[in-house]
């Protein structure tokens, strides 16, 4: 009789584990997937600096780790307070990616996003969302700056000239797919022409010094006729690179009789 209460608790003991461990494994909670080595910058180099031109691409990569399977990946670009600039449009980019190669468990993030050529310049917000079946989510954010493909610094130029003789006008470029004119307009609105005068229209390419560069610096002299019209004249430089992007900066200079 006592043998068989001793079986009877010892296979009660024995139930009451089984159902605990079957009662804990009913709730076992997988965990969120993370995301690691986020990368983003330029396309065409893979580059991890967070920068990115104008009508190129922005290359990104993160490694996800994920114990249950991804359903989904998202990408959100945009920008806050940026100034839209005539000819320019706002940019907010926002795209899921569903792929097969990304609904699995650890899957390798790379896309490239095509940056428009007519968007402001400036910094950009990127946020990379990962949701597995679950529903659960991560979220890596982070910022990249993109920038003309053509840009001037360092611009220094006279502000006045004495007709009959010239003034010295330099800067650099920097012009990722290389330099493939550079041209100087000087013009004036209504000058009145006097006496021994002749109206001063002057417009010049300098290609062939500066074609193909992809960083050099501008540095002329330009003539001022002694007939020109004394007044102010407007200066348009204007700079086209090898894939038809074009930047343009204006200036005026006083020119005067002595």
């Amino acid at each position: 009789m006592k043998s068989n209460f001793k079986l009877l608790v010892l296979f009660t003991l024995v139930g009451l584990v089984f159902q605990s461990c079957s009662d804990d494994d009913g709730d076992i909670q997988l965990s969120a997937p993370t995301i690691s080595n986020f990368e983003y910058g330029e396309g065409s180099e893979h580059s991890t600096e967070q920068v990115a031109y104008k009508g190129s691409d922005i290359h990104l990569e993160a490694e996800i780790t994920a114990e249950a399977t991804v359903s989904s990946i998202s990408i959100d670009i945009h920008a806050h307070n940026l100034e839209v600039g005539e000819g320019e449009v706002e940019w907010d980019f926002e795209q899921t990616y569903t792929d097969a190669d990304y609904l699995v468990i650890n899957p390798t993030f790379h896309e490239h996003i095509d940056i428009p050529s007519d968007i402001p310049a400036g910094e950009y917000h990127i946020l990379l969302t990962v949701t597995d079946e679950l529903g659960n989510s991560t979220e890596a954010e982070g910022h990249i700056e993109i920038l003309d493909p053509i840009s001037i610094s360092g611009f220094d130029m006279d502000e006045s000239v004495v007709r009959g003789e010239d003034f010295h006008v330099e800067f650099m470029i920097a012009a990722l797919n290389g330099i493939h004119d550079v041209t100087v307009d000087v013009h004036a609105h209504g000058l009145e022409v006097g006496e021994g005068e002749v109206e001063w229209d002057f417009e010049q390419s300098y290609s062939e010094k500066y074609h193909e560069q992809s960083e050099v610096e501008f540095h002329e002299h330009i003539d001022v006729p002694a007939t020109a019209p004394a007044g102010e004249y407007h200066i348009l430089f204007s700079i086209e690179d090898e894939e038809g992007n074009t930047y343009e900066y204006d200036t005026h200079i006083d020119v005067t009789a002595s």
